[in-house]
């Protein structure tokens, strides 16, 4: 008869007591490894922003974009950004000068600065609008402009002003230039004198007023008495800019005294051509220039002159054989200048 194996168990403990199975038994993580085959394209898949989100985000975006643009619009209006603008779309003659002269060796010296350094100091010009061309106009910097185009610049460093009046362009420009302290007696009545005839102001007093607000009423009453100066010889002096304050105020009590030194001048300055500044000056401070020497046109006093003031109505009335053209004229000049009435 065969012998019978005894069967061991797997586990011997698997009938014993110990060996219970838990009612509950704790989680494991049983899940399988993440594979390619789950995701499409082997791409894993994202959770989408919530639409609130999305609106917020974009809208935070738009809103700094909207005020990084107002800040920029705004300190270009207000001039504190430079810009670079191509030196052709600025006009050089958009205001008249109050420069009429530049000493070669200034201007030399500023184009080696210009070279060396590069331009440290922007012009200012006024948008002129898109249809103009030039696009821009100058206000201030007429050197700095010579002296890049002299030495072949293409750009020129610029602010963009925003004068609300003709008058703000010349003041900005005059007070540039006051500051250099480099303008003579003679190119600061000549500012004045054309922006008179321009019609940017209506008086000399308003004009002296508001260019040179910022000087001496002395110095003032001097550059109003020069304007006799560029009124008389204005187109017929090669170096204007030269005559210094002495001469100037000079010559000036001379053509009050005689109006018809204008003339003499003139022809004389026409015959000579005097080839520099201390030339031109003796040309007219030069003996000769009397009443001899004026033209046979030139209208002369022949008498005396009777003055009756009407108090009513606030009139003068000048009669007499003294009364002609050149009493007139010097009248006229003296009322312009003298007249305690119109103080500068």
């Amino acid at each position: 008869m065969a012998k019978r194996k005894r069967l061991t168990p797997a586990r011997p403990d698997f009938l014993s007591t110990e060996a219970q199975i838990e009612p509950n038994p704790p989680e494991t993580d049983t899940q399988a490894p993440e594979t390619k085959t789950m995701f499409p394209m082997g791409v894993a898949k994202t959770t989408p922003r919530p639409p609130i989100a999305q609106v917020a985000g974009e809208a935070a975006i738009s809103a700094a974009l909207t005020e990084m643009t107002d800040m920029v619009a705004r300190a270009r209006s207000e001039g504190r950004i430079v810009e670079v603008l191509p030196l052709s779309s600025v006009e050089m003659g958009h205001l008249v000068r109050d420069r009429v002269h530049v000493h070669s060796d200034d201007l030399d010296a500023l184009k080696s600065s210009l070279k060396a350094r590069g331009q440290q100091t922007p012009i200012e010009v006024v948008d002129r609008g898109e249809g103009a061309f030039p696009r821009y106009g100058l206000i201030s910097g007429w050197r700095r402009m010579v002296a890049l185009s002299d030495i072949g610049a293409v750009e020129v460093l610029a602010i963009v002003r925003h004068p609300q009046t003709s008058s703000d362009a010349y003041v900005a420009m005059v007070e540039e230039n006051e500051i250099r302290a480099d303008i003579s007696f003679y190119e600061r009545a000549r500012i004045v004198v054309k922006a008179l005839e321009q019609g940017v102001y209506s008086d000399p007093k308003q004009a002296l007023q508001t260019l040179f607000a910022n000087v001496s009423r002395a110095k003032r009453s001097k550059i109003k008495s020069f304007m006799t100066l560029v009124e008389a010889l204005d187109g017929h002096l090669r170096f204007p800019s030269a005559i210094s304050e002495r001469v100037g105020l000079e010559l000036v009590k001379r053509l009050q005294a005689d109006p018809g030194l204008i003339d003499a001048m003139t022809a004389r300055l026409s015959q000579e051509v005097p080839s520099t500044a201390e030339a031109e000056v003796a040309v007219l401070l030069g003996e000769g220039l009397t009443q001899k020497t004026r033209t046979p046109t030139q209208p002369r006093e022949t008498g005396p002159v009777n003055v009756a003031y009407h108090a009513q109505d606030r009139r003068i009335e000048l009669t007499g054989a003294g009364v002609d053209v050149a009493f007139a004229r010097a009248l006229e000049t003296w009322l312009k200048t003298r007249s305690p009435h119109d103080e500068p």
